[in-house]
């Protein structure tokens, strides 16, 4: 077997970046995705208005998003915030080849998804308390009760059981949580 046929059958590990809202994942998504080309990012599926803004993600209706858990579409679905979200098993098509495929999960899905994919990490990202408040009012999707209850949920523990958690602090600059990142993905490489 050629060395370039062993790099395409090779597969990345799926790892799922988590944290409270408004603590930057989507943010901290992206620029690990621009600094490694071969790390890609998993779209999710969510039963969100397509105007809601945010991440990049494929907004469904209800209906359609039980259509595709009927068809099996899904590697992993769950409900958080009063919306269904979906991880299309395509997303071990994306992890051939790949340094790694990024994944937004919730906490209450991971020890699910540590038992669907055969090699999956957990970058568990926080922020201090303050930095949340201020995050989430700026961005403007929740009203202020929604905003309370993400705050109180922030601090939730990860569950206990998973293998592989590493934790980055974005309470400051993004280029520094960056750099921690990128640091403990390729040390899991190694």
């Amino acid at each position: 077997m050629s060395a370039l046929a062993d790099k395409t059958q090779h597969k990345g590990p799926v790892i799922a970046v988590v944290g409270p809202s408004g603590v930057g994942k989507d943010s901290l998504m992206s620029g690990l995705a621009v600094a490694d080309p071969r790390l890609r990012s998993m779209r999710r599926v969510i039963t969100r208005a397509p105007e809601a803004g945010g991440e990049d993600y494929q907004p469904v209706s209800e209906a359609e998003f039980a259509a595709l858990v009927r068809a099996d579409v899904f590697a992993l679905h769950w409900q958080a915030h009063g919306l269904h979200y979906g991880i299309p098993r395509d997303i071990e098509k994306l992890r051939l080849g790949a340094s790694g495929v990024l994944v937004n999960l919730s906490r209450a899905v991971l020890l699910q998804a540590q038992e669907v994919f055969d090699d999956f990490r957990v970058i568990s990202v926080t922020a201090r308390p303050e930095v949340l408040a201020a995050r989430l009012a700026g961005r403007g999707r929740e009203d202020a009760a929604e905003v309370e209850r993400r705050l109180a949920r922030a601090s939730l523990a990860l569950p206990d059981g998973l293998r592989q958690v590493h934790e980055v602090d974005n309470s400051g600059d993004l280029c520094a949580a960056l750099v921690q990142a990128q640091a403990i993905i390729q040390a899991a490489r190694t």
